[in-house]
């Protein structure tokens, strides 16, 4: 599909993460507006509240876009995304015949504060990226035990907290945390020491359900996707997580990037899952092709100072799909609601330039790595500003998620003070 022009100049550039052919949908505020609905078009913001207000947008007897977050919306259906989606196509494109009414809407991105673009109902984050658990297995249970056995045949996941995600730009306040090292007889109270990153993708559930939906119906339910940092404390996690997994190492923040990309800007960058080792049984086989080809990277910047990539890889090395991640997760009947969100599992590729995580890339601390700046890094430190992003490659344009970013703060002194 080649590039759709737009009457906003800035959209056409092959460098722009948001073309006509993307669209994508956040919450903003300025100096004089408060915090509403938008639609990024290149360097612009398409204010959907003044558009709804003023008649420019009218898809429902009832206002969808009153509110700061894209719920509404989500909660409509399908066949009201695509009544959206096509409208906005035709106010945007080169030529509408609606440019008078729609320019003076737009407002410049440089003037605006990025939000949550939705109201997380619950969060699951998954273990879905073969080799990340292949590589994190290797390191604490050799190579030949790397998998759990279930590994390859159900997508695991835990269920984390939806009041601890945040937008893009927010810092991260190192936490404090029971910590076990291995030479110490009794645990300690301590600040972690082994604070880690985890480069994922987010679905959004768009479509609610009471009970199990099929792959199918799942992919027909996801309303979009982001960016996804789910921020670790490694050795809180080491010494909790026998016998129920993750749990307080995975409950200080998890950071998503601020513009949620539809499910349908996505379609042309459709990639099928890896070849399978077992066949998986009927509810969770491929349908088709549920992955995306998105190519993906982190940068990290010590306080202060010029920024490293130190991973890169694509959302195509997923083992599992978001779709049958939802659709598992709704096995056994477990309602799914509009707003959920589901980490897809951290994304490494097969090389170690492509791991998605410090743990990963230094090899449990083992092998520091070295920033273009001369710095070293096992795990975060204190001032590090870390910066995910992510886009897919069209014919001359390209659909991006803009960033996900956020910079570590000292943990607090005492966190009991009052």
């Amino acid at each position: 599909m080649p590039l759709n022009p737009s009457w906003v100049t800035s959209a056409n550039s092959a460098d722009t993460d948001f073309p006509l052919n993307n669209l994508p949908y956040g919450v903003f505020s300025t100096d004089t507006l408060d915090a509403r609905c938008g639609v990024a078009i290149g360097d612009m913001i398409l204010d959907m509240y003044a558009a709804e207000e003023q008649g420019v947008i009218d898809l429902t007897d009832e206002p969808l876009f009153d509110v700061p977050f894209w719920n509404e919306l989500m909660e409509q259906g399908p066949a009201v995304w695509t009544a959206l989606r096509n409208r906005l196509t035709d106010l945007l494109a080169d030529g509408s015949k609606d440019r008078a009414l729609v320019e003076p809407l737009l407002v410049p991105m440089e003037d605006a504060t990025v939000h949550m673009p939705l109201v997380v109902s619950e969060f699951t984050d998954f273990y879905a990226g073969r080799h990340h658990a292949t590589n994190v297995g290797t390191m604490f249970r050799g190579p030949e035990n790397a998998l759990p056995p279930n590994w390859l045949h159900i997508p695991i996941g835990y269920n984390g907290r939806a009041s601890s995600v945040v937008v893009s730009g927010t810092d991260i306040r190192r936490p404090w945390g029971q910590l076990k090292s291995p030479d110490h007889d009794m645990p300690a109270f301590l600040p972690s020491r082994r604070f880690d990153l985890e480069l994922e993708m987010g679905a959004i559930v768009g479509m609610a359900s009471d009970g199990p939906i099929s792959v199918d119906e799942a992919d027909a339910a996801i309303f979009g996707y982001v960016l996804l940092n789910d921020w670790s404390a490694r050795d809180i996690q080491a010494w909790e997580y026998q016998p129920l997994g993750p749990f307080q190492a995975k409950a200080t923040a998890t950071s998503i990037s601020p513009w949620i990309v539809t499910k349908a800007a996505l379609e042309p960058f459709r990639t099928p899952t890896p070849e399978r080792e077992f066949e998986h049984l009927d509810h969770l086989k491929d349908t088709g092709p549920m992955l995306y080809d998105i190519d993906l990277s982190v940068t990290l910047a010590p306080d202060g100072k010029d920024a490293t990539t130190i991973a890169e890889t694509n959302y195509r090395e997923m083992y599992y799909s978001a779709a049958q991640q939802l659709a598992h997760h709704s096995t056994s009947g477990c309602p799914m609601n509009v707003g959920d969100l589901l980490g897809s599992g951290t994304i490494s590729g097969p090389t170690k330039p492509e791991r998605g995580s410090l743990l990963e890339l230094s090899w449990g601390g083992k092998e520091p790595l070295t920033l273009d700046t001369g710095d070293t890094r096992t795990f975060l430190e204190d001032g590090d500003t870390l910066t995910l992003a992510g886009h897919a490659k069209g014919d001359g344009y390209r659909i991006g998620f803009g960033t996900c970013t956020g910079t570590m703060l000292p943990a607090l002194e005492d966190p009991y003070k009052r």
